[in-house]
């Protein structure tokens, strides 16, 4: 229930938005790198400012899971979002409401882009089969490509061509190419996974295409020909692919939760390997020999084992979260009065104790927590404060907090001999703590006289 921001070349978290209800999904950063928006399983759509991480704006309308969000590359102030509950939405920021809503598809819409030249396209993929291209201004879909009969796959992705000429859809382990020119016909139909491709993205400058399936396999594709000229092994099934703009780093989600990142040289790092690898060669390293002359035939046979990945890939293993502590789970629920009693306990620490109360302090709940407690409950509480009431570091907070036990409790002085005998030992703790801060007073008043007199004669 969480967004990361990783740094690409440190590969470490650099922020973390947790203001999740549920499942957060289909984050997305706008192209300014100042906001970012998220959806999670509620169906509720929020809009962060990155720098203080502080929820801007809420949409709910949505009345299932949202699995995607994207910002307009053309208008900073409207995103798109697609949702189970079949529809796609158009929203204008400013005012937190749809402008437009589609409701064409018959199914869990999972895939969704908008034109980087018309803000008015949107092309969608659903679970009904079929991807629709859609226009803002008329609010219907202009194009219907697929088919929505029963048994054909679902559309898990969908890619438009920065022209706006072409668009690729993956249903299954079909990746298909539309000619939106001329009408939504579809050009190719290519099978390369075994599994169903999940994700699909572009490098930079569109010249290459990334698949990745269920299959664990990536594929890139030559765009000019769709062939496939290069291929990667992942391991585990992948469900989201991204790569950075300038080519050097892809990133991979899987479904066991690690996020994948894989780091190509750049042309000066690929020089300094190559020369590495020739001095290697020149001084009759025989391993590297092997590798050069390429005869794996000489080599004993060795059973198949389990692909390692790319030697510069950088894996990030989900998180384990802290176990939560018994008075932070009553604290989530707003069980205020049990949270009291959890830190009541033998061995608890003063510092626990009275973190406690500051952050009830600050919920506004000290005074629920400290009602309605008899007799039994109420001793420890005062015997706390009585111990800690003349500490330097709890003695205000302290204070505060015994002000608030007495004025609740003081119609039952008198009624209770535990109550008595525990405000009895406060009020003698405080007395004696006031005697001593007179003396010190005095004192000091004694010291600045003699250090007047000592200046004064030596003046």
């Amino acid at each position: 229930m969480r967004v990361q921001i990783f740094a690409p070349r440190t590969q470490k978290v650099v922020k973390t938005i947790t203001r999740f209800n549920d499942v957060a999904r289909g984050g997305n950063i706008r192209h300014d790198g100042k906001l970012l928006v998220a959806g999670d399983d509620s169906g509720l759509i929020q809009v962060f400012d990155i720098t203080s991480r502080a929820v801007l704006r809420s949409l709910k309308e949505h009345k299932q899971p949202v699995h995607v969000t994207r910002f307009s590359p053309n208008e900073t102030t409207q995103l798109l979002s697609c949702s189970d509950d079949t529809t796609v939405k158009l929203w204008d920021i400013p005012s937190q409401s749809s402008v437009t809503t589609f409701t064409d598809h018959s199914d869990y819409v999972r895939s969704g882009v908008m034109s980087n030249l018309n803000p008015s396209l949107i092309l969608t993929g659903s679970y009904d089969s079929t991807v629709r291209l859609f226009d803002a201004r008329t609010g219907a879909a202009e194009m219907v490509m697929g088919s929505a009969e029963k048994g054909q796959a679902p559309v898990e992705d969908v890619l438009l061509f920065p022209s706006d000429t072409l668009a690729l859809s993956s249903s299954g382990p079909i990746l298909r190419v539309w000619d939106l020119v001329a009408g939504g016909r579809c050009l190719r139909a290519l099978s390369n996974h075994q599994k169903t491709i999940t994700c699909m993205t572009f490098n930079g400058n569109a010249s290459r295409l990334l698949t990745g399936g269920l299959d664990q396999m990536v594929k890139v594709y030559d765009v000019s020909s769709y062939r496939v000229v290069h291929t990667m092994r992942y391991s585990a099934p992948l469900l989201c692919l991204a790569m950075s703009p300038d080519d050097t780093h892809i990133a991979a989600g899987m479904s066991d939760g690690t996020l994948s990142v894989r780091r190509r040289n750049t042309s000066e790092e690929e020089a300094q390997a190559a020369a590495a690898r020739k001095e290697v060669a020149r001084t009759g390293d025989f391993e590297s020999l092997l590798e050069r002359i390429g005869e794996p035939e000489y080599l004993p046979q060795q059973p198949p084992t389990k692909p390692k990945g790319d030697p510069d890939e950088v894996k990030l293993a989900k998180e384990h979260r802290k176990k939560l502590t018994e008075y932070d789970k009553l604290l989530k629920q707003f069980k205020y009065g049990e949270a009291l009693d959890a830190v009541l306990v033998p061995g608890t620490s003063a510092v626990t104790f009275f973190s406690l109360l500051q952050e009830l302090v600050y919920r506004e709940g000290l005074r629920i927590a400290l009602s309605g407690r008899d007799d039994v409950l109420l001793e420890p509480v005062l015997q706390m404060l009585t111990k800690y009431i003349t500490d330097t570091r709890w003695g205000p907070l302290a204070c505060e907090v015994a002000g608030v036990l007495l004025d609740i409790y003081s119609g039952v002085v008198g009624l209770s001999t535990v109550i008595d005998h525990g405000i009895a030992q406060l009020r003698g703790k405080v007395q004696a703590e006031l005697r001593l801060q007179k003396d010190v007073s005095q004192l000091r008043g004694a010291l600045d006289m003699l250090m007047c007199s000592a200046v004064l004669s030596t003046a």
